[in-house]
């Protein structure tokens, strides 16, 4: 090739330029699939308990995706603890009775009673991880449920997608001039010099590969994400759609959608659901954006996936939805949706309100401050505490730190109470808000798990663990630790959990005192 060959070459080289450009930003789109987030930003698991005469506080840090590595945290709270083992297995059916060899956690250098290890969860869906302990008053075991499921997808390493990028536009290139030289110079004779003619030939040749490269990378992307969304929605989590409407008796009518993620999974999971707390569906409505009203509520099932629920003598508003359910494995479900309610007059809805039903007023957030002191409607007070630390400090937490929220409750006369009831067999409910809806959970003295999965394996407060491959003798057995059913408890409650995101959020502490449900409201800073 001669010198003026050499720089048309070059100059018309730069023709496919722009199209080589979009190939590669195709190519990184491809390394980089989008997040998503599943159930309500709160996937991992508090259990704070006995396990036989060993009083302990484990958190399992659910994986990402699955197959996936949950990493397990135990600490014993008193101080008696020399080895522990933990196993995976299903809650229900064949899985739950071959349990695999025992992983031993390594005790800390800094802190022998605080223990960590790892366990591989295969598959989605309801798991246990059985927790065998040993120490100065022998041998205990018990299970604590953890729901496993993708919550996204993972992002491709960056070393790796410079390398296809790279080998990709090295490719794209040399096609291009491939095809150019071989419409330029395949039929030359040595030594000679390619013509005018073929040189803009190869020119055209050489643009209409880059379009032909384009296009196959345009479709193959098309080709990509359709593969993609189809795994995505059998393999990532999603909760089920949720409708919530208005009908003209004044009813709130509630529609539990089809999700694909539990209909590829039914004959695994048992998909049909179970009473936790003796109610199939536990419903919050939390008026926004000040949520300065909030509802717990327990809609009457109508249908498969009907509800329904008394509406009247609510505020009128804006409300998010939450609706928490729970599966025949133990699986849970928690449902979002948004609502506007007219205001009703109490009293008009067909369907009497359940007995468990509460609702309260707030302050609202524009002129909420953080305080660990929170007003009762009958004078008394509840003080909190985060993570056993001093009162002065329990106004802020810090995020991925598991720790115990602990509340002590005064009368008006600033006493400690001695007179709370339990409320749906527990000491207290715990509803755990973000201010921005990105995270919610809905906990208990026990833990953050369902108290109806937490039956399922078998863990009845007295070191017993029993996997069961039924459930409904499952949910007649003894409750589990921390469901309470004397007349009266102390004023001290604590809740297992660790804030999984920075930032602020609200707090609604229920209990139940002289029969009547109270809410005292918390503001709390998480860094």
């Amino acid at each position: 090739m001669d010198a003026q060959g050499e720089t048309l070459a070059v100059r018309h080289a730069s023709l496919p330029t722009a199209a080589t450009i979009l190939a590669m930003f195709l190519m990184v789109s491809l390394t980089l699939p989008p997040m998503l987030q599943a159930h309500v930003g709160s996937p991992d698991v508090f259990y704070e308990g006995m396990a036989g005469p060993y009083k302990i506080f484990v958190t399992i840090r659910t994986p990402q995706m699955i197959p996936g590595i949950a990493q397990i945290e135990v600490r014993s709270l008193d101080g008696a603890v020399s080895e522990i083992e933990i196993t995976p297995l299903r809650v229900i059916g064949e899985g739950s009775q071959n349990a695999p060899p025992a992983d031993r956690m390594t005790a800390s250098k800094d802190d022998p009673q605080f223990f960590t290890g790892k366990l591989w969860l295969m598959e989605s869906g309801s798991w246990q991880v059985r927790i065998t302990l040993n120490g100065a008053h022998g041998a205990a075991q018990m299970a604590v449920p953890v729901a496993a499921f993708a919550q996204r997808t993972l992002r491709m390493q960056k070393q790796t997608g410079l390398l296809l990028l790279g080998l990709m536009a090295f490719l794209v290139l040399s096609l291009i001039s491939i095809f150019g030289a071989a419409a330029r110079e395949s039929q030359v004779e040595p030594g000679d010099t390619p013509t005018p003619g073929r040189r803009r030939r190869a020119v055209i040749v050489m643009a209409a590969t880059a379009l032909a490269l384009v296009a196959i990378l345009f479709l193959g992307n098309l080709w990509w994400d359709s593969v993609a969304a189809a795994n995505t929605s059998g393999q990532l989590y999603s909760a089920p759609p949720f409708f919530a409407s208005l009908a003209p008796d004044d009813r709130l009518l509630l529609h539990m959608g089809d999700s694909p993620w539990h209909q590829r999974r039914a004959q695994m999971q048992l998909v049909k659901l179970i009473p936790d707390h003796g109610h199939l569906m536990h419903l919050f409505l939390l008026r926004m954006p000040e949520m300065d009203r909030f509802y717990h509520l327990h809609p009457e099932r109508v249908d498969d996936n009907e509800f329904a629920q008394s509406i009247g003598g609510e505020a009128a508003g804006k409300y998010a939805v939450f609706a928490d359910v729970v599966r025949e494995s133990g699986f849970p479900d928690t449902m979002t949706t948004q609502l506007t309610l007219p205001e009703i007059p109490a009293g008009v809805s067909k369907i009497a309100p359940d007995t468990d039903d509460a609702g309260s007023s707030a302050p609202a957030l524009s002129g909420a401050q953080s305080s660990n002191m929170a007003a009762l409607d009958d004078g008394g007070k509840v003080e909190l505490t985060l993570g056993g630390g001093s009162a002065a400090a329990t106004s802020s937490s810090q995020s991925g730190k598991s720790e115990l929220l602990r509340f002590r409750v005064v009368d008006r006369d600033g006493k400690p109470a001695g007179d709370l009831q339990p409320y749906m067999g527990m000491a207290g409910h715990l509803i755990v808000v973000k201010r921005d809806l990105s995270v919610f959970a809905h906990i208990h003295p026990v833990g953050s798990m369902p108290m109806a999965a937490l039956m399922l394996v078998g863990n009845s407060g007295d070191g017993t663990a029993a996997a069961s491959g039924a459930t409904g003798s499952m949910m007649m057995m003894k409750p589990a630790a921390g469901m309470q059913h004397d007349a009266a408890m102390g004023p001290e409650i604590s809740f297992p959990y660790g804030f999984p995101q920075p930032g602020d959020y609200r707090l609604f502490l229920q209990i139940k005192r002289d029969g009547k449900v109270q809410t005292a409201v918390f503001d709390v800073h998480v860094s």
